[in-house]
């Protein structure tokens, strides 16, 4: 349960960075820190997002995997952005501005952001060793 907080909090992190990134290149990634409420209100927004990644995400990726196979996988990448897209629709804490193309651009380069600074911060984790079976 812990190693489960802590890749949420991880996650949090790399939301929370990539927000900041995509602002700083000219793009409308918002991101509301600030009180506790507005903490809890994200946090919450980052745990929608994990749980539409897990499920939603996962389904079209499935469904799309003739689209992917074309592209060499890099249509993955538009079901990472549309999915951020959706779970940003319900502004807990995180807001793509901007209407048509900007959003999706917003989208996608959040979605590389995220996926890109969670496998770092991932990597800080320790691996579960597996206790060996005494006999």
């Amino acid at each position: 349960m812990a190693r489960l907080l802590l890749r949420w909090v991880l996650l949090a992190v790399s939301v929370w960075a990539a927000a900041h990134i995509t602002q700083a290149i000219g793009l409308r990634f918002v991101v509301e820190v600030g009180d506790a409420g507005q903490n809890v209100r994200f946090l919450l927004g980052v745990a929608v997002l994990a749980f539409l990644n897990a499920t939603l995400g996962r389904v079209l990726q499935i469904l799309t995997i003739p689209l992917s196979c074309l592209t060499l996988g890099l249509f993955s990448l538009v079901v990472n952005a549309l999915v951020l897209m959706l779970a940003a629709s319900f502004n807990l804490g995180y807001r793509l501005e901007g209407e048509g193309f900007d959003k999706f651009l917003a989208a996608f380069v959040g979605s590389l952001l995220i996926s890109f600074l969670n496998g770092i911060l991932g990597t800080m984790l320790a691996d579960q060793k597996q206790k060996p079976d005494e006999e």
